[in-house]
């Protein structure tokens, strides 16, 4: 089975998934940002785009790479943490686990209110995500963010993080597979 951890940036999906790894015997974690890191060295200079969930192939791979990991691990769970606010991309990657044989999603949307999300980007201190331009990128997000909720309330089990420490929605989590 593949547990997607969805939300914006700052939602918690990193620290839940760490949580979650240790709730669940047996589970991996996936990293589908690594897909897209490979691809924007082959298709950046050909293909531009503002994110690399943009290329079908980024799509695509995912889903090829999640079923081969199942398979090669014997079945998970695989939790993955990932950002997908475009409705259309979210339906290829379920639609792509749903062909045969199908794999089990369990899709969780981290909600954490505007506020609360600027805060925590604004305050993050992490190398990687503390640039001035990775700050930006992210505090963009929001506003994608709550434009797709809408329709991530019908795709997902919503669970709210704004005042909820990572270990407690790892057990939510855990708690509802």
């Amino acid at each position: 089975m593949i547990v997607w951890l969805n939300g914006t940036f700052g939602a918690g999906k990193t620290t839940t998934t760490r949580h979650l790894a240790g709730l669940l015997p047996g589970s991996y974690v996936f990293d589908a940002e690594q897909v897209g890191y490979l691809l924007r060295g082959v298709l950046a200079g050909r293909h531009p785009a503002r994110n690399f969930q943009e290329w079908h192939p980024w799509r695509s791979l995912v889903v090829a790479t999640a079923r081969e990991l199942l398979g090669f691990t014997g079945g998970g769970p695989l939790i993955i943490p990932q950002t997908v606010l475009t409705r259309a991309y979210w339906d290829e990657l379920a639609n792509g686990f749903a062909t045969e044989p199908a794999v089990p999603v369990h899709h969780f949307v981290l909600h954490t209110d505007p506020d609360t999300l600027a805060h925590r980007i604004t305050t993050d201190t992490a190398p990687e995500t503390s640039t001035p331009e990775a700050r930006q990128w992210r505090l963009a997000h929001i506003e994608r963010y709550t434009a797709a909720l809408p329709w991530l309330r019908t795709e997902a089990h919503l669970i709210d993080t704004t005042h909820t420490p990572p270990a407690e929605v790892a057990r939510t989590i855990a708690g509802r597979l």
